[in-house]
């Protein structure tokens, strides 16, 4: 029968070392014709073989897009599956994606056991693959955090590490003809790799059968597995025997095999570069036409899920649902991304479905998928951060912009560019650099700019140029209706005025419009200090940075003191001139401070200082707890108490960022970020056990004027009230009312309550 699923078309080729590059260069030759998959055998006891994975390793960095396997590689040659797994996994992640792995169970046991292989009865040999394969699935579950243990006849393991998670989601093919290893792939495999000359006479069909009888009896779609068969022949003039002729005879002679038998691809064993050519040219487009004839238009353009995979997905939301344009970059709890896209950089999480668009069309699609699901929690991400915990969940809706992360010159003359969300903060530092050009934005690179442009933007910038959200000029935003606008000072002027704050609760940016600003080379310092008297140097600190010039900004980052040791601040500061006498001149008063332990002052790039973050994916563990604080200058009184605060161990990184200089020159009600006459931002992480919260109520909050919604996971009207002043609040309200009347933005510092 056939199971819905498009041809595809591969090579066999023999993996020769002599000459060394003709496999490669075949493998080049097949890339070239179209192929979707080149396969090498497995038998490294042959002295005229290469190894087949470091063949399979060179073809893939020798070539861009056709995927590699082996046909098939050998299990019984000592390859401990765990090993095995991360030998794939990190082939896979090096490749793009590109490796699939198909395994066999042994031939040739004289030979194996040659070179230390084991031979093992067909009873064994079935019994050892399925331990092997559960190893190798539990490898690559890198997201469970679960113990894990296999306790095997032929193989073990106990407690190892998990991952790392492929790529995508490696199928496991086996190659086999018995019917115990049948059943095996029935129950447990992604495909069947068989050979033609092996299953002629319609042996075929009957092991396909016993396959898709084991498939439905363990509770699996037979759909799940792919059928794979590797054929030989000959192009000749005259018709012969099978696969011997003309390519119309083989696309009559393999139309059967696809229609019938559901062979969906077709692999040409062949080491001759014309014979690859005409079978891609000729032979692959006619069976495909031919096919669509006999089985009807509409085969599926994405493989089915495993019912692994489909097991593990979440209650309340209707996945057969999703649209087409999002289907294929969304990402469930069973496929192999979730370990890339679940979490923040600081939070664990657990989403049932992670939804990726990749333009606004998409986006507003995703946001009407939404509003299906409204009984479900939605979090929207840009850069995956997500410090307020906002942007992941537990059994919701993600909608990720990752993809959407481009980014271009609108006016040069006015050092105008458009932003898009999904994109970080080092790559826009990247982006502008050439141009001489910078934009105040956060203190780490790897912050995404959907979140950071919408909530305020505190940078290393902030004193002399303001806040990120000060240089918007225009965003684009889908809103919960699903239609998408622009909002400028002369578009939808009150939707722009709260997104510049308050944006996570009035739609998705999906677009930024920003004038940068010019800014050349800059002094960069990062100072340690003696701060055993806390009190005394914070608010020395303070007073140096209120008072020094605009173009001086400045952060600390204070710990808890450690037994026998003094309590150290480190100062970081960004001197915005390029004369290196006035960064001196700017930093000298700051020296009679405290007690100067440490020292890195230099001449930079803004772009060099924000490229402090790595491109590994997040995985943040946990619910941090993080508190926010506005606040003026830093007095003889709050000093003491934010001393009191580091004393009591109620949290383990306590941050104060410079907010004033240009941010003042602002008006409090031109922007949804309103806390205009602050001087600082203070956050401070914790945990309940620490009791974070409660001394954060008692000895800093009394302090505070306001709170910065990015910093803050704490949730309720005392807090809202914190970010928005009474006013701003209101406003916020009734706009709220007119462009998300349901309240389905209700997961970020939600104003609609």
């Amino acid at each position: 029968m056939h199971y819905g699923r498009p041809l595809q078309f591969g090579t066999f080729i023999t993996p020769s070392n002599d000459p060394p590059q003709v496999p490669v260069q075949l493998a080049q030759v097949a890339e070239a014709a179209g192929f979707d998959l080149v396969t090498f055998q497995d038998h490294p006891y042959q002295p005229r073989f290469h190894d087949t994975w470091t063949l399979l390793t060179w073809v893939a960095a020798s070539t861009e897009r056709i995927r590699v396997a082996g046909n098939v590689l050998n299990v019984p040659l000592q390859r401990e599956p765990a090993v095995l797994a991360r030998a794939a996994a990190s082939l896979d992640l090096l490749s793009d994606g590109r490796f699939e792995l198909s395994l066999g169970a042994g031939g040739f046991w004289d030979a194996i056991e040659a070179i230390g292989g084991r031979r093992l009865t067909p009873g064994q040999a079935v019994d050892a693959l399925a331990e092997a394969i559960e190893i190798i699935r539990g490898t690559w579950d890198a997201g469970n955090r679960e113990r894990f243990v296999v306790d095997g006849e032929y193989y073990r393991v106990d407690g190892a590490k998990r991952g790392p998670a492929p790529a995508h989601d490696i199928p496991i093919w086996i190659g086999a003809l018995k019917p115990r290893m049948l059943r095996l792939i029935g129950r447990v495999g992604d495909g069947w790799l068989p050979s033609l000359a092996y299953v002629q006479d319609g042996e075929y069909a009957r092991s396909a059968a016993v396959i898709d009888e084991a498939a439905v009896r363990a509770g699996r779609n037979p759909a799940e597995i792919r059928r794979l068969l590797n054929v030989a022949g000959r192009f000749s003039a005259r018709g012969g025997g099978m696969l011997d002729g003309p390519p119309e005879q083989w696309v009559e002679q393999l139309l059967p095999l696809a229609v019938e038998d559901g062979v969906d691809t077709f692999i040409l064993a062949s080491d001759d570069p014309p014979t690859m050519q005409r079978f891609a040219a000729e032979v692959a487009p006619a069976l495909r036409e031919a096919v669509a004839r006999e089985v009807g238009a509409g085969a599926p353009v994405r493989m089915p899920r495993s019912s692994i995979a489909l097991a593990k997905r979440r209650d309340g939301i209707d996945y057969d649902a999703l649209p087409a344009s999002l289907a294929a970059e969304a990402v469930e709890p069973g496929d192999a991304a979730f370990a890339r896209v679940h979490s923040t950089y600081l939070r664990g999480g657990a989403p049932g479905l992670v939804l990726r668009p990749g333009n606004a069309s998409e986006v507003a699609e995703a946001v009407a998928f939404a509003r299906e699901h409204t009984h479900v929690p939605l979090g929207i991400r840009s850069g995956g951060h997500g410090i307020s915990g906002r942007s992941t969940n537990d059994g919701g809706l993600v909608i990720d912009l990752s993809r959407l992360r481009a980014m271009t010159v609108l006016d040069e003359a006015a050092r105008l560019v458009r932003i898009e969300p999904g994109a970080r903060w080092a790559e826009v530092a990247a982006f502008l650099d050439p141009h001489g050009w910078a934009l105040s934005s956060g203190d780490y690179g790897g912050v995404g700019v959907g979140g950071l442009a919408t909530a305020g933007g505190i940078g290393w910038l902030v004193r002399g140029h303001g806040l990120t959200i000060d240089h918007l000029r225009a965003v684009e935003v889908v809103l919960a209706d699903g239609s998408i606008v622009r909002a400028s000072a002369d578009e939808r002027p009150e939707l722009f005025w709260a997104m510049r704050g308050a944006g996570g609760n009035m739609g998705i940016a999906t677009a930024f419009e920003f004038e940068v600003d010019e800014v050349g080379q800059v002094g960069w310092a990062q100072l340690v200090f003696d701060a055993s008297d806390t009190a005394g140097f914070l608010q020395a600190w303070g007073d140096w940075v209120v008072d020094a010039p605009r173009d001086v900004t400045s952060f600390a980052l204070i710990g808890g003191a450690r037994p026998g040791q003094p309590r150290y601040a480190q100062i970081m500061a960004m001197i915005d001139s390029a004369d290196p006498d006035v960064v001196i001149e700017r930093l000298q008063p700051l020296a009679a401070a405290a007690h100067l332990v440490d020292q890195d002052v230099r001449m930079t790039t803004y772009r060099a200082v924000i490229s402090n973050s790595s491109d590994a994916m997040h995985a943040g563990q946990g619910e941090p707890l993080t508190r926010s604080g506005l606040v003026g200058r830093i007095t003889p009184e709050f000093a003491a108490d934010a001393a009191r605060f580091l004393d009591s161990g109620a949290t383990y990184f306590f941050s104060i960022r410079a907010v004033g200089g240009a941010v003042h020159d602002v008006a409090a009600d031109a922007t949804a970020f309103a806390h205009r006459d602050a001087e600082f931002s203070i956050a401070a992480f914790g945990t309940s056990a620490m009791r974070t919260s409660e001394r954060w109520n008692e000895l800093i909050a009394p302090h505070s004027t306001g709170a910065y919604v990015s910093f803050e996971t704490e949730q309720g009207s005392e807090v809202l009230e914190q970010a928005f002043p009474a006013a701003t609040l209101e406003r916020l309200r009734a706009i709220k009312r007119e462009v998300d009347p349901g309240n389905l933005f209700r997961d970020n510092a939600n104003v609609g309550v």
